[in-house]
């Protein structure tokens, strides 16, 4: 039985682990990969009017934004104009997990992740 609770404490501590990454505003949770993002970041997160995108400057002004709540509905879609663009909430955000998803003029997906409304 004592292996069996060592085993899931070390479970969930491997999903948990995160790397901590300085940034220039002090540090930020996130986890490192070894992909070329193009999102830099986005905050605040958890949001509760809005949120807001910070761009590698090589992304094609012809990208988009596309904000999916967790049950699949498309929420808004934003054509990428600046390296930050900020998507504001109406009252059909409702809190719970929404999915962004950066995508190229084909509408395929570039890169993609989750974030939290707290309302």
């Amino acid at each position: 039985m004592k292996i069996f609770y060592k085993a899931i404490v070390g479970v969930v501590l491997l999903i948990c682990t995160t790397v901590l990454v300085a940034n220039d505003h002090g540090f930020n949770y996130s986890t490192v990969s070894t992909v070329d993002t193009k999102i830099q970041r986005f905050y605040p997160n958890p949001a509760t009017q809005f949120i807001h995108f910070d761009l590698d400057p090589s992304v094609d002004k012809s990208y988009s934004i596309e904000i999916y709540n967790f049950m699949g509905r498309k929420m808004n879609a934003q054509r990428v104009t600046s390296n930050k663009v900020t998507i504001y909430f109406d009252d059909n955000y409702f809190r719970g997990l929404y999915i962004y998803q950066l995508k190229d003029r084909s509408g395929r997906i570039v890169e993609s992740g989750k974030f939290q409304v707290a309302r």
